[in-house]
């Protein structure tokens, strides 16, 4: 497939009458991870809310893999192979990991259920050792863990993460940047991450875009935008972690 996996243009989504994305163009190719940076309350979880169907795009077109999923219900999107790994974590806190994790495995075939099992806790083998303990009693890293764990188990072509180092601990965003590297690498998973972590978000990806108030203010590939002064002096100063 020589065209974009996944492709915005020229999107706009609102919160009642206030405009929250404002003609926004961003497209993922397959094998890429691109990332999505900026300052908080930017619009980029409202784009990554969009892609999966709610709120919906008011404007613009949302193309998945050939498909015009724009208008699309939530459910129906998920089916076509995007899993999203929420900001906030967002687990069933009451359910236990395993359980959590079968909740992710809804679409695959129970016989490829055991494969994914084993690839998730190779990953992270935390999960393997908590697998009976309920989701809201594990540590904010485990959570994160378990997150992305059950987005995999859906077996995505596109996996959608939405701030997976917020308010984690150095070392726990090392562990989880490398799974979404290592994923990359030898799955050729393609990966749409929004983050506020711009350094560690621009060394992982091969290439990013900068969202200020609802646009696209700079793209390009994750080590040209670590150069750009605007974007040391935004987002880098001191952001080192």
């Amino acid at each position: 497939m020589s065209g974009p996996l996944l492709s915005a243009t020229g999107v706009e989504t609102y919160y009642g009458k206030i405009v929250a994305l404002r003609g926004v163009d961003v497209e993922v190719k397959p094998g890429e991870i691109v990332t999505l940076i900026g300052a908080n309350g930017a619009g980029k979880s409202t784009l990554m809310m969009t892609i999966c169907g709610n709120p919906r795009a008011r404007a613009g077109r949302i193309v998945y893999d050939g498909v015009d999923i724009t208008s699309m219900p939530t459910h129906e999107i998920m089916r076509l192979g995007i899993a999203q790994s929420p900001e906030g974590r967002r687990i069933f806190p009451r359910m236990t990991v395993m359980e959590n994790l079968q909740m992710g495995a809804q679409l695959v075939a129970p016989e490829q259920f055991r494969a994914g099992l084993d690839r998730v806790y190779d990953l992270f083998p935390r999960l393997k050792q908590r697998a009976t303990q309920r989701g809201g009693t594990l540590s904010g890293g485990e959570q994160q863990m378990l997150a992305i764990a059950r987005a995999l188990m859906g077996r995505p072509k596109l996996l959608l993460l939405d701030e997976p180092s917020l308010g984690l601990a150095p070392l726990v965003v090392k562990q989880i940047f490398e799974v979404i590297r290592e994923l990359n690498r030898s799955e050729g998973l393609t990966v749409f991450l929004v983050e506020q972590n711009a350094f560690h978000a621009l060394k992982l990806a091969h290439r990013g875009y900068v969202m200020v108030n609802g646009r696209i203010t700079m793209s390009g590939t994750g080590a040209e935008l670590l150069k750009r002064e605007e974007v040391r002096a935004a987002y880098l100063e001191g952001g080192r972690h």
